[in-house]
């Protein structure tokens, strides 16, 4: 199964998603980035792909995370990002000992994880997403520097679900993701 970061980019932003209740997103929708209510204690989850964040929030239906915001940040802080992040699971092909992944994980602001990609009905694909946890000083320079803009997409993503749940075809409807290569600093 191959590794892919799929997503929407320009040449200056890459759109992440996330899914938080209505007061975290109203908040970060009227600031145009996270406020008083985000957590910046808490290591938090940015994905690139909008089928893969479907299938954690089941299409904006799960407590807390009923709010569906895509938030477009600089590509350059993504690129830091990916380039920076500790695998959250020890593979022998990392070519460093289990002791010398755990001081990593320990004292990392920035976690990598693959996980199968899915379709519009939550199946396993055939490659694997990234998701990638931010915290400590990833989640301040996330929050205070990274955020391009904010956008809530909760009505696109009810819209989207009613017609899935109809058995319409919402495949042209869904954003039109491209395979994204993490630039050489």
């Amino acid at each position: 199964m191959n590794n892919e970061i799929r997503a929407l980019y320009t040449n200056n932003t890459i759109r992440v998603y996330q899914a938080y209740n209505a007061m975290i997103a109203k908040e970060a929708i009227k600031k145009g980035t996270f406020g008083n209510n985000f957590k910046m204690d808490r290591m938090t989850w940015i994905k690139p792909s909008f089928l893969w964040m479907m299938y954690r929030c089941g299409w904006g239906t799960k407590e807390n995370q009923e709010c569906v915001l895509a938030i477009d940040i600089k590509r350059e802080a993504f690129d830091y990002i990916v380039e920076n992040a500790v695998l959250s699971t020890y593979k022998e092909s990392l070519g460093i000992s289990f002791l010398e992944w755990k001081t990593l994980i320990k004292h990392s602001t920035i976690r990598c994880q693959w996980d199968p990609e899915r379709d519009i009905y939550g199946n396993p694909l055939e490659y694997r997403s990234i998701q990638l946890g931010l915290r400590g000083a990833a989640v301040h320079k996330f929050v205070n520097e990274w955020i391009v803009q904010i956008t809530d997409i909760s009505k696109f993503v009810e819209d989207l679900r009613e017609q899935k749940n109809a058995r319409k075809d919402i495949q042209h409807l869904l954003p039109q993701e491209k395979i994204y290569k993490v630039c050489d600093s």
